[in-house]
């Protein structure tokens, strides 16, 4: 019988415990871009509205704790300033934090790709960031991507 105690208590120990919290959102959003390539490649400025749906998660264990979110735009329309072209905006961006203990190591991650599409050929703009840090038990940054990028198509 203390063989059978002593063994399911190594099994709970091994088994991490998970506590995992979820969270959606809608926010309003109302935001104002140049795009370069519209209007003939003179560009204007599109303010683009709408909704941002967020997923928040929170999930620890007993190695630690991870925080992620997931965005995406939802009925985002908009309206050239010169042109009168409409636009919609698409993409999605997520960020990752995984930490162990309460400050160090931990290593965060960030990728967001938006897009906002326009009526016809060459006025389309995406943007894509990337980040990415680790940090060490010690709180030494041991590695670090900061990549932006913008494009017209």
């Amino acid at each position: 019988m203390k063989a059978m105690r002593t063994v399911a208590a190594l099994v709970l120990l091994a088994t991490p415990l998970l506590s995992e919290v979820v969270s959606n959102a809608k926010f309003p959003v109302s935001l104002s871009v140049f795009i370069p390539c519209a209007a003939g490649g003179v560009g204007e400025v599109v303010t683009i509205s709408g909704n941002l749906h967020v997923i928040f998660s929170v999930t620890t264990t007993r190695d630690g704790l991870h925080l992620r979110s997931h965005a995406q735009p939802q009925g985002m329309n908009g309206v050239g300033s010169v042109t009168g072209d409409r636009y919609q905006g698409t993409g999605v961006t997520r960020s990752d934090i995984n930490m162990q203990g309460i400050a160090f190591p931990f290593n965060f991650t960030f990728v967001n790709n938006f897009r906002i599409i326009g009526q016809g050929p060459g006025n389309n703009f995406l943007v894509h960031a990337t980040v990415h840090t680790t940090v060490n038990a010690n709180g030494t940054v041991t590695s670090s991507v900061n990549n932006l990028s913008t494009e017209c198509k």
